[in-house]
């Protein structure tokens, strides 16, 4: 990993490239991670509906998982579902999430896991728009955000 890569010092698993599985006790991921993408991302939280950063942004980029960098989603499969949460119909690869059962709070659901560190990232639904009419219900807080770089090369000075 090269340490450009890691974005948070505090995180020595964070990686944009690397795809390796990450597996760390409960303790070092409460080292790394604030206690609300802490109680998120390992204890299968959910923030407040429409207090995420991302919920409306319209900015073209990619998606990471703020826990280990593994990239999630395109901003081109991002759409306003009007649920509170970031929404997306399509993760970047079949790697980038795990899915599970859950049939938590009396609902059968299927929840959403990062695929590199299974940190809970929501749930997906079936009533998304086309391609693939899924929609992926995400918690911002667990995301990263990086612009694409032809966006930011056309909006640096010259």
């Amino acid at each position: 990993m090269h340490q450009e890569e890691n974005t948070d010092k505090k995180n020595p698993v964070y990686s944009r490239t690397d795809t390796s599985k990450v597996e760390l006790t409960d303790s070092s991921w409460q080292k790394i991670l604030s206690p609300e993408e802490y109680y998120i991302a390992r204890q299968k939280g959910t923030e407040r509906p429409f207090t995420s950063q991302f919920e409306t942004s319209k900015d073209i980029g990619t998606y990471y998982c703020k826990a280990c960098g593994n990239p999630l989603f395109l901003s081109d499969t991002k759409f306003e579902s009007g649920c509170g949460w970031p929404s997306f119909y399509k993760p970047v690869s079949k790697a980038a999430i795990i899915y599970t059962p859950d049939n938590s709070h009396g609902m059968s659901r299927t929840e959403v896991q990062c695929g590199r560190c299974k940190a809970h990232l929501g749930h997906v639904f079936e009533d998304g728009p086309p391609p693939t009419g899924l929609r992926y219900c995400i918690n911002g807080v667990i995301l990263d955000f990086e612009k694409a770089k032809e966006l930011q090369k056309q909006l640096t000075p010259h």
